[in-house]
C-alpha cells in the first residue's frame, strides 16, 4: 500500500526555501534504487501565511509505494541526504507525518 509522507519546515528566510523547490522538484528522477526512480510523486511549495500554519513556512508531500520506500529515502538515498543536509543547514523547526490513505478505493 502506498505511504505518504508530509514535512513542514520553519525556514524564516524567503531565500533558503527557494532554494528548495527545484531540489524537490528533481526529486523524483534523481532519487534512485537500484538504479531506478522510486519515489511515486513529490509536491512542495512555501506555506501560504495564515495562523494556521503555525510558523512552518515550507511543506513537502512525498508518496512512496511501500513503507520500505520511504525508509530507504531516509536511510540510503544520496538524492535525499543531499537535500536533508542543506534544510539542516536553514531551518528552525521541522515535522514529519507518514501514513497509508484509509480513504481512497
Amino acid at each position: 500500500m502506498a505511504i505518504t509522507r508530509v514535512t513542514y519546515f520553519k525556514i524564516a528566510n524567503a531565500a533558503d526555501w527557494q532554494k528548495l523547490i527545484p531540489m524537490y522538484r528533481a526529486m523524483p528522477t534523481k532519487a534512485l534504487k537500484n538504479g531506478k526512480p522510486y519515489i511515486r510523486s513529490v509536491k512542495a511549495g512555501p506555506a501560504k501565511d495564515d495562523p494556521r500554519s503555525q510558523g512552518y513556512t515550507f511543506a513537502a508531500i512525498s508518496t512512496f509505494d511501500s513503507l520500505e520506500d520511504m525508509r530507504y529515502y531516509d536511510d540510503g538515498c544520496e538524492a535525499h541526504a543531499e537535500l536533508r543536509s542543506y534544510v539542516q543547514s536553514v531551518h528552525n523547526g521541522a515535522m514529519c507525518v507518514y501514513f497509508e490513505d484509509a480513504v481512497a478505493e
